[in-house]
């Protein structure tokens, strides 16, 4: 069972989120107040801290959110889970939607360290059951989907 670091949100597109601790997924949008929020296929994303941890490892100094990640996780691998599946996280469930993602230009994390772990490992989710997520929380593969 892996467990929630972090909980993050931004006002706009292109940052780095803000860990604000605990927030509302709403079914079918997101994170409440982000601004990658809406009706698609990206409503969520999600990165582990084992993920950031590779890259503070190559000396940057980075923690949840500067990945503009949603959600930091730890101890649930994310990028084996396979697309189509079900996490219960804190009070919501998530259906995993993709696996990583290309980006069409380089970040600032790109820049400084010639690399970034977002497009391999992070993931992505709709929102099916809205509810709040908090750091501390579990996050797993929902049993009543498997």
């Amino acid at each position: 069972m892996g467990r929630i670091i972090a909980v993050c949100r931004s006002d706009k597109k292109g940052e780095r989120k803000v860990n604000i601790g605990s927030a509302r997924l709403v079914e079918n949008f997101g994170v409440e107040g982000d601004a990658h929020g809406g009706d698609w296929h990206r409503q969520v994303s999600l990165l582990a801290m084992e993920s950031i941890e590779k890259m503070i490892n190559k000396g940057l100094k980075v923690g949840p959110g500067d990945f503009a990640e949603n959600i930091t996780t730890e101890g649930i691998d994310l990028v084996s889970l396979p697309v189509g599946t079900k996490l219960k996280a804190g009070e919501a469930l998530l259906e995993v939607t993709q696996i990583g993602k290309t980006c069409h230009s380089r970040c600032a994390i790109y820049e400084q360290a010639g690399d970034c772990v977002m497009p391999r490992e992070g993931i992505f989710a709709k929102v099916l059951q809205g509810g709040k997520v908090s750091a501390g929380d579990n996050i797993d593969v929902a049993a009543e989907y498997v």
